[in-house]
C-alpha cells in the first residue's frame, strides 16, 4: 500500500514518493509552484493567527530566554537566537556543547522561556528537555508542524506550521516566516532594544567587523 505524502516521514520516502524519476525541468517547476502556494498559504495564516503577538509578548516579559532545536531544527534555532539577540539581552541558544541542557535544567526559574523548535522528524534530545524545562516551572513555547506534535500539549504556547514540499526535504519556507515575525515583534517591543541595536552598530565599527562596499 502506498502512504500518503502528506504522511511520509523520511527523506527516503520522500525521495521515492516526490523526487526519484522525474526529470530537473519537471522537478524544479513542481518545487517552485509547491512554494509559491506555501509562502501564500503561510503569509495569510500568519496575518490572522495572533500566537504570534502572545509568543513575542512571553519572550519579552521572560528574565532569560533559551533557544533549542536539534538536528536541522538546530538551524532554525540558530537564526532565531542571532535576530532575538540583536535587540534583547539574555538570549542563549543551547548548543548541547558550550550551553548544555543539564547546565540550563539545573536552575531553571519561573520567569525563564524556553523557545523549541521541533519539526518532523522530532528528536528525542529536543522533547526530553524540553519537557523537563516545563515540568521545572519554565514557560515552554513550541514551535512544530503538527497539532499531534510531542511538545504541543505541553507548551503554554504553539505555534504550528506546515512544511508541504514538493521535494525530498521538508519545506523552510513558514519555519523562516516564523523566525523572521518572531524576532521582529519581540524586538520591537522589547524595552531598551533600540539603545542595544545602537551599541552594536557603534561596536561593530569601532572594531571593523564588516567589509564596506
Amino acid at each position: 500500500m502506498t502512504m500518503p505524502e502528506n504522511r511520509l516521514s523520511s527523506p527516503h520516502e520522500r525521495f521515492d514518493a516526490r523526487v526519484q524519476r522525474r526529470s530537473a525541468a519537471v522537478l524544479k517547476r513542481r518545487v517552485i509552484e509547491q512554494e509559491r502556494r506555501q509562502l501564500e498559504l503561510a503569509l495569510d495564516w500568519a496575518r490572522d493567527d495572533d500566537a504570534f503577538e502572545r509568543v513575542a509578548a512571553q519572550i519579552v516579559a521572560a528574565r532569560r530566554r533559551f533557544i533549542l532545536g536539534a538536528a536541522k531544527s538546530f538551524t532554525y534555532a540558530s537564526l532565531l537566537a542571532l535576530d532575538l539577540s540583536a535587540g534583547l539581552a539574555n538570549v542563549t541558544l543551547i548548543d548541547g556543547t558550550i550551553v548544555r541542557p543539564l547546565d540550563v535544567l539545573s536552575d531553571v526559574r519561573s520567569s525563564d522561556v524556553l523557545v523549541a523548535i521541533s519539526l518532523s522528524r522530532y528528536r528525542r534530545y529536543t522533547v526530553d528537555m524540553a519537557l523537563q524545562f516545563a515540568k521545572a516551572g519554565g514557560t515552554l513555547i513550541v514551535v512544530t508542524d503538527s497539532p499531534d506534535a510531542p511538545l504541543v500539549q505541553h507548551a503554554s504556547e504553539r505555534i504550528i506550521v506546515s512544511t508541504e514540499s514538493a521535494s525530498f526535504a521538508n519545506s523552510p519556507t513558514s519555519v523562516a516566516l516564523v523566525i523572521h515575525l518572531l524576532a521582529t515583534l519581540t524586538t520591537a517591543s522589547a524595552k531598551g532594544a533600540g539603545r542595544r541595536l545602537a551599541e552594536r552598530d557603534r561596536l561593530a565599527e569601532s572594531l571593523d567587523l564588516y567589509v564596506e562596499n
